[in-house]
């Protein structure tokens, strides 16, 4: 039986290697993706599982217990939804979870637009057009296809069929303790912080919301930015090409909401 199922896998594979060799296409973002967007759903639900499963590493808020901070979450989450710019929109879950740890200032989304956010990181920000504009720039890196953009790049085909094949628990854990730290090159950071703005700037938003978090890092002194708003490009330039995606859009709203993002923050533990 063992055998026969080797057999089995080894077929499938020999076959499945040469079509994705010749059937990868370019992402919204630009880069080469063996990953189909029922690829990234299938990952992106397998990652949510896995984090789930571990609540010391990704100690989730209760969404019951927690339901005002929620409803605020995932108010923001709409107006950007339904501002009709994304790629995949009705493709996704995008499903937002908080993670209760004051002490990262992170936040990061899955394949498939499984969205994480740190207390920490509602907790450093100044007001809801700064949130909403970081929650943007990490669903700009789902929507573009930016992880699976760089799962392709380290992993290949190999990965892929390890989870057609079901082989893939160990990878998934291992990639599941990386998203916090999955490095985007310097166009994706680029792209994701233009497309923040491209997201907000149909709202009453102050679509440069983004801008905000690395002006006020600036402003205490250069405090280490963290992996999901790398530090290249440099926050001058990232500040500056913000600003100037907006202008260039025209982007017209002016709200920031400091008041009903303290709300949010009381919500919280």
């Amino acid at each position: 039986m063992t055998l026969s199922i080797f057999k089995s896998k080894t077929l499938i594979a020999t076959i499945i290697i040469p079509v994705f060799l010749f059937t990868y296409s370019c992402s919204e973002g630009g880069g080469i993706n063996i990953f189909s967007i029922e690829d990234d759903k299938e990952l992106g639900a397998q990652l949510a599982a896995e984090i789930a499963a571990d609540p010391t590493t990704y100690p989730i808020l209760d969404p019951v217990t927690y339901a005002d901070a929620y409803a605020m979450v995932y108010d923001i989450r709409d107006r950007i939804l339904d501002a009709g710019q994304l790629f995949h929109t009705n493709d996704f879950v995008w499903e937002v979870k908080i993670i209760n740890d004051d002490g990262i200032v992170n936040a990061f989304c899955t394949p498939g637009g499984y969205i994480y956010v740190y207390t920490g990181l509602i907790r450093y920000l100044e007001d809801e057009a700064q949130l909403a504009g970081v929650i943007g720039h990490e669903m700009a890196h789902a929507d573009l296809r930016h992880s699976t953009d760089q799962l392709t790049q380290a992993y290949g085909i190999s990965f892929l069929l390890a989870i057609l094949l079901g082989d893939d628990d160990n990878t998934l854990a291992d990639i599941a303790a990386s998203l916090t730290q999955l490095a985007f090159s310097r166009d994706d950071e680029t792209q994701a912080d233009e497309y923040s703005v491209i997201y907000l700037c149909p709202t009453d938003y102050m679509a440069s919301g983004s801008a905000g978090f690395f002006e006020k890092i600036e402003s205490e002194g250069g405090l280490q930015i963290p992996e999901f708003l790398s530090t290249h490009p440099n926050p001058d330039d990232r500040i500056e090409n913000i600003y100037a995606t907006a202008a260039e859009l025209s982007c017209s709203g002016e709200g920031i909401y400091e008041d009903r993002y303290q709300d949010l923050i009381d919500a919280l533990p």
